[in-house]
């Protein structure tokens, strides 16, 4: 019985399905943009529409309307939410443009000297512009309402 609670909790299957929405269209959309199938975008971050956003927003929605808005659950899950979407938009989009400036460098010093330990380039697709996290809550909450309401 404790499976079968598990893979029926709305709270739970609802943000992991809105997270995997999310990441499938990052999959479709960079192959409409490059005409190239990329399946390591399915477990990337980074890119539109945010997962991350999707799934904590997800995560609020369908506590919000299991457990109404005055519930504790949706309180904590609106906190979680908002500081996963500041990170997002903030915080992580902050470090993928420093990425970019010290790649910028490394490449202009293996110019002049190869730097063995500097052989990998840093991940620059790290965070997501307001958009992006926009998108992904868009989805979050879209589905979780129509998860709540079609799923008994």
């Amino acid at each position: 019985m404790e499976i079968y609670d598990l893979i029926t909790n709305k709270a739970i299957v609802a943000p992991l399905i809105a997270w995997y929405i999310a990441q499938s269209l990052k999959v479709i959309i960079e192959l409409v943009r490059s005409r190239k199938l990329d399946l390591g975008r399915l477990v990337s971050s980074g890119g539109m529409p945010s997962a991350h956003s999707a799934m904590v927003t997800a995560l609020a929605t369908t506590l919000g309307m299991i457990y109404g808005l005055g519930s504790a659950e949706f309180a904590i899950s609106v906190i979680l939410a908002g500081v996963v979407l500041y990170d997002s938009a903030g915080v992580r989009q902050s470090v993928g443009k420093q990425a970019a400036v010290l790649n910028r460098i490394v490449r202009e010093l293996k110019e002049r000297r190869p730097m063995a330990e500097l052989e990998h380039d840093l991940r620059e697709l790290i965070g997501h512009t307001p958009f992006q996290v926009g998108g992904g809550v868009i989805i979050g909450v879209g589905f979780a309402v129509f998860w709540v309401l079609a799923i008994p």
